[in-house]
C-alpha cells in the first residue's frame, strides 16, 4: 500500500509552484545545518548543496521546524538563524517533530524527520550526507537511529554517501536489508563510508547512469507502493580520506565520548567535530564535498523522475 498522509505544512512560494506545476523538487535535511556543521561553514554547505540541485534543473526544499511551524522550504533568513545557532535548536528526528510543534520550538530535521515531511508533501527525493544507523556498541546500550525506520516507511530515494563512518557499518547495512531497503551503490559496488569511498562491504546493487535509479524508484514507489531506496555516491575522490586514517581517528573520538558521557543523538555531532580537530580540518572538507557532490546527483535524480525517463 503505498503511503498516504496529510499534514499541515508551510511551503515557500517557490516550492509551492513546483509542486504545484510537477517539476522536480529536492528535499534537505537542516540538522547538518542546526547541528552538524560549524558557523560559518553550515551556512555555506546549506546554500552550495542549493545551487547544485538548481544547477541541475531541480528546485531545493530545505525542512525544518520554525516557531512551531513545520517548513518545507526555507527563506535564506531562516536557513541563517539555523546556520547561527544564536537560540537553543532541537535536533528533530520523526519522533521529535510533535514536541516541537506542540512547544512552538525551532529546529533541524534530521534524515528520518526529513524522509517524513518529504513524503507528506509529495516529494520523492531527498539528500543528505549520510543517513544514520546502528552504533559501535549498540549490543551494549541498543543505541540506533530512527533513520532506518524512516527509511523503511517512507516512499522516498535518498541520496547519500552512505552511512556515516562512526557508526557499525556490517551492521546497519544488515540492519537495512531487515528493514527492507534497498542500498544501491551509484557508479559502485561497494558501501561508501561517508568520508572515504570504501569501506569493506560489497553492494548486491548498484547502477552507472540516473535514468537506471530513477526507474527503479518510481518501480518501487508507483508501481509496487513500497517504502524508501538509499542511493549511495561516493564522496570526491580530491577530498575522500583513507579508510584506515579515519578509523584510527574515530577510536580515538570514540573513547574521550565515552570520558565525556556523550549519549544518545549528541553522539554523532560530538565525533564529527571530535574528527574535525583530530584531521586538521581534513573530514570538515571530505564533509562539504561530499554533501554538495550528493545534491548534484539528488538533482539530476528528481529531474529523470520527473520526466519519467
Amino acid at each position: 500500500m503505498a503511503y498516504t498522509r496529510t499534514m499541515d505544512l508551510r511551503f515557500s512560494d517557490e516550492v509551492r509552484q513546483a509542486l504545484d506545476a510537477r517539476k522536480p523538487v529536492v528535499a534537505l535535511e537542516t540538522s547538518v545545518v542546526a547541528q552538524g556543521l560549524p558557523y560559518p561553514h553550515n551556512l555555506a554547505a546549506a546554500r552550495a548543496c542549493e545551487e547544485a540541485i538548481r544547477r541541475a534543473g531541480a528546485i531545493p526544499a530545505a525542512t525544518a521546524v520554525v516557531d512551531g511551524v513545520v517548513c518545507v522550504g526555507l527563506e535564506d533568513a531562516e536557513l541563517r538563524r539555523l546556520a547561527e545557532g544564536k537560540e537553543p535548536l532541537l535536533k528533530l528526528g520523526s519522533r521529535d517533530l510533535a514536541i516541537a510543534v506542540a512547544t512552538r520550538a525551532t529546529g533541524g530535521t534530521t534524515v528520518s524527520a526529513t524522509c517524513e515531511l518529504a513524503a507528506a508533501a509529495g516529494i520523492r527525493v531527498f539528500s543528505t550526507g549520510g543517513i544514520g544507523g546502528v552504533h559501535r556498541g549498540a549490543s551494549e546500550h541498543w543505541d540506533i537511529s530512527q533513520d532506518i525506520a524512516a527509511l523503511a516507511r517512507f516512499p522516498v530515494a535518498v541520496v547519500c554517501a552512505g552511512a556515516k563512518s562512526v557508526l557499525d557499518l556490517p551492521k546497519t547495512m544488515e540492519l537495512l536489508e531487515t528493514a527492507g531497503v534497498p542500498v544501491i551503490g551509484v557508479g559502485t559496488r561497494e558501501l561508501p563510508s561517508f568520508h572515504s569511498r570504501d569501506s569493506g562491504i560489497s553492494l548486491e546493487h548498484s547502477v552507472n547512469d540516473v535514468a537506471t535509479a530513477a526507474r527503479i524508484a518510481r518501480a518501487r514507489f508507483e508501481t509496487l507502493g513500497q517504502g524508501g531506496v538509499l542511493y549511495t555516491v561516493p564522496p570526491p575522490e580530491e577530498t575522500a580520506l583513507p579508510r584506515h586514517e579515519v578509523e584510527l581517528q574515530i577510536a580515538s573520538a570514540l573513547a574521550e565520548a565515552d570520558k565525556q558521557g556523550v549519549r544518545g543523538k549528541d553522539v554523532t555531532p560530538f565525533l564529527l567535530r571530535e574528527l574535525g580537530q583530530r584531521s586538521g580540518g581534513k573530514t570538515l572538507k571530505a564533509n562539504l564535498a561530499l554533501l554538495e557532490n550528493n545534491a548534484r546527483f539528488a538533482g539530476q535524480l528528481a529531474v529523470a523522475y520527473a520526466r519519467g525517463d
